[in-house]
């Protein structure tokens, strides 16, 4: 990983991601201790916003509305599509927003990635079951390698976080996953661990045993697929 050619991307860390989503306080405070290691390691950090016209033109086919026909999340007319206070950008940051799920889709990030020479991205934010995850696939389908922070995700069900978390794992074949500590340990120059996948379909689950198979993927030692040094 090059300083050089790493950007730190945050999904959808708004005030209207207060909806139930599971842990949310947490990974505020995760998110403002990655986006505080990155700004001091020179790391660009680049924000996305999930917006909705509040007339409802551009909306996604069958997305919940109010009776008046408004979107019931995320619509340009109220303030609870801003970022949270605890993160909110700085006027060096660079803030996309987006109008379908994944932060690539007929949005500027590519270009500005491109633009930065970033090759490399730190990621997290939410929800991991559907803006997340089709962030990190799309991400991968551009070539970008991406390390995945996972208590910088949620959603609004454990099982739904666990179930993404380990799809991702099992498919996105440049992902390292860790949590907030190896990564800021990584950008510290130190030794960190992080998962990574060393086959196809890594940690093939059941409902049975979804919960251990995902303890695997978030509590990664030296006898895991990879226990990595900088």
């Amino acid at each position: 990983m090059k300083k050089s050619e790493t950007a730190l991307v945050v999904i959808d860390l708004q005030k209207e991601s207060g909806f139930g989503l599971v842990g949310l306080d947490s990974v505020v405070r995760n998110t403002q201790r990655m986006i505080e290691s990155c700004r001091a390691a020179g790391i660009p950090v680049i924000y996305t916003r999930q917006i909705n016209r509040h007339d409802g033109v551009g909306l996604s086919l069958d997305e919940p509305r109010h009776a008046n026909g408004e979107p019931q999340f995320y619509a340009d007319n109220r303030d609870n599509i801003e970022i949270v206070e605890a993160v909110k950008p700085q006027d060096s940051d660079i803030v996309i927003d987006k109008y379908r799920w994944s932060a690539f889709f007929d949005t500027s990030l590519d270009l500005m990635l491109k633009s930065l020479g970033v090759k490399h991205l730190i990621i997290g934010g939410v929800v991991t079951d559907g803006c997340l995850m089709t962030s990190v696939f799309d991400a991968y389908f551009r070539d970008y390698r991406i390390q995945l922070v996972h208590d910088m995700c949620t959603t609004s069900s454990e099982g739904a976080h666990m179930a993404a978390l380990t799809i991702m794992a099992n498919w996105v074949y440049a992902l390292e996953v860790l949590d907030t500590d190896n990564m800021i340990q990584c950008l510290e120059g130190q030794d960190y661990a992080a998962w990574q996948a060393d086959k196809v379909d890594a940690l093939p689950f059941t409902p049975e045993n979804l919960r251990a198979t995902f303890g695997k993927l978030t509590a990664p030692s030296s006898s895991s697929p990879t226990s990595t040094q900088q």
